[in-house]
């Protein structure tokens, strides 16, 4: 699946999408800009690379980060929520893991949780990669493009 497919679809459909990036740092949204045609797609994109931008800037309930800490299944669903509805898309992707080198408060390193948020409601994928920290983003940005794609292909039926 690849970011021309995504839009491709999105076009089609006449939707949109927004991303809210952590361990990718807004490498999503730049994936799908590299498409023509994009800027019908992408409404934006919210980098929250430290976690108080999750609380500010996306939405996550302060509560919820303080408890389990910013890489949690809950986490990358209310990214995509928040994503979704504070810059107006139809779908809304979530993005928070650890890309290493060594582990993050207790969380190994290649841990990631991906949203995404729709018009009837949200799902979390979550996945281990090995590699290094690019080879960690990487996955990360073809794992997100490949959930969203597949959501839209059930919801074409």
């Amino acid at each position: 699946m690849t970011a021309a497919d995504v839009v491709a679809a999105l076009r089609a459909r006449g939707e949109t999408i927004a991303t809210a990036e952590s361990l990718t740092a807004g490498l999503v949204a730049a994936e799908i800009t590299r498409i023509a045609g994009s800027s019908a797609v992408l409404r934006g994109g919210l980098v929250v690379y430290a976690t108080d931008l999750k609380t500010s800037l996306a939405g996550v309930d302060a509560v919820l980060l303080a408890e389990h800490g910013a890489v949690h299944p809950e986490v990358a669903r209310q990214l995509a929520d928040g994503a979704r509805t504070r810059c107006g898309a139809t779908w809304g992707l979530g993005l928070t893991g650890v890309a290493g080198p060594g582990p993050q408060d207790g969380v190994a390193a290649g841990t990631v949780h991906i949203g995404l948020s729709g018009p009837s409601g949200s799902v979390v994928r979550s996945i281990t990669v090995g590699g290094d920290r690019h080879e960690v983003r990487r996955s990360s940005v073809d794992t997100a493009l490949d959930l969203l794609l597949t959501h839209l292909e059930i919801a074409d039926g």
